[in-house]
This record gives structure tokens, sequence and C-alpha cells, in this order.
């Protein structure tokens, strides 16, 4: 079989390099890249993201990030977004008083965790839906999360006939969105790439919906 291609965006900011090589080990071809046309073309494209959700917005529209995204996801092609990455696809990141805008695929606001320890850093479970395909056979797994920023409100709604978008829940303080897969836009807020072999297992389930 061939091999599904997806592309990592590198628009300057991110874990790149683990995310290239966790979703090799996942089975994928995978190609670094800030090329449009190889971000369009690509099965699969994955948009990593680290540090403040400002900084990040900055980052992507620089890159044309914005538009890259949503020319993919009106075509029905899959991306996925990770940390930050997941972040920005919120209307809006309010940190340290700034209030940025995101790209508004979903409605929401990120901020800050009311929680008595931040950053929230280290292994924790989620509570994922039961019919989840990236969450498939790994529903009592812990992930890897690194943030003091999260959505914690879900308010997408989604009238017949499509699909009610699968969110996946954790708690650190107050429970927060952890991932969430809507049609073609996927995201999590913890890191599948420092998240052992569970980690590369929900690559894997989210190649087989390229």
């Amino acid at each position: 079989m061939t091999k599904p291609r997806v592309a990592v965006f590198d628009y300057g900011i991110g874990n790149i390099h683990s995310a290239v090589k966790a979703v090799e080990l996942a089975g994928a071809t995978v190609e670094l890249t800030r090329d449009k046309k190889v971000c369009a073309e690509a099965d699969g494209l994955l948009v990593p993201g680290v540090g403040a959700f400002a900084a990040v917005m900055d980052a992507l529209q620089g890159a044309d990030g914005g538009e890259v995204i949503e020319r993919r996801l009106a075509g029905g092609r899959p991306v996925l977004g990770i940390c930050v990455g997941m972040q920005v696809m919120f209307e809006r990141g309010v940190e340290h008083g700034l209030d940025t805008e995101g790209l508004g695929e979903w409605p929401g606001v990120v901020r800050q965790l009311e929680a008595p320890i931040l950053p929230h850093m280290g292994w924790n479970t989620v509570d994922a839906p039961f019919d989840s395909v990236l969450f498939e056979g790994i529903r009592d797994e812990r992930f890897y999360f690194v943030h003091s920023y999260a959505a914690c409100e879900w308010t997408l709604e989604v009238i017949a006939p499509f699909p009610a978008p699968h969110v996946t829940y954790a708690r650190h303080g107050e429970r927060f969105v952890a991932a969430v897969e809507n049609g073609p836009l996927s995201a999590t807020q913890f890191h599948p790439e420092k998240s052992g072999e569970a980690g590369i297992q929900l690559l894997r389930n989210w190649l087989t919906t390229l």
C-alpha cells in the first residue's frame, strides 16, 4: 500500500522535528514545508504550535497559514492541529490581557486555566467519546500536556444532517477541551509526538482518516 503523504506546516513555530518523526513512525511519508502547493495537495496537513497564542497567529498569518488551512477544510481535506496549533482554531485567545483573533474555525475563547499549579505539565488521562476515531483502542491511555491556556467550553452547534463533532475533555483544576474531531479538522491540546506509543497510535488513527 502507498503511504499517506503528510505535510508538516513549517511556519517558524512548533515542535517540528519531533512531530515529523512521530508521523513517520505512525506510517506516513512526511514533508516539512511552508510551500502552499505542497500543503494543499498533501493527504494530510499537520499544524504544530508552541508558545503564545498571539505569536503563533502572527507566524501563521505571515506564512498565509489561515488561507492554507481554510482552503483545505473547504475542500474536505484533513488538518490536524497540535497544542497551540489547536488553540488558534478557535475565535480568540486571551493571554496576559492581550485579546488576539484566532482562525475562527470554531467558536470560543482560549484562556488561562483556573488551576492551583500552572503550567499543566505532564501526563494526564482524557475522557473521549466511545465512537472517537482518534482514540480508538487508546481511550484509557495517558497523554503528555504542556500548557497554561485552553478552551474550556465547546459551543459549536451543529444542525442535522451534519454529524456532531467528537469532543474529548481532560481536567487540570477545571475541565478543558483536550481534543476535537470535527469533519476534516481534528486537533489535540496535548502532544501526541511526546506521548509515547499512545501518541503514535493516535497519529496512526488519524492517518486512517486521510
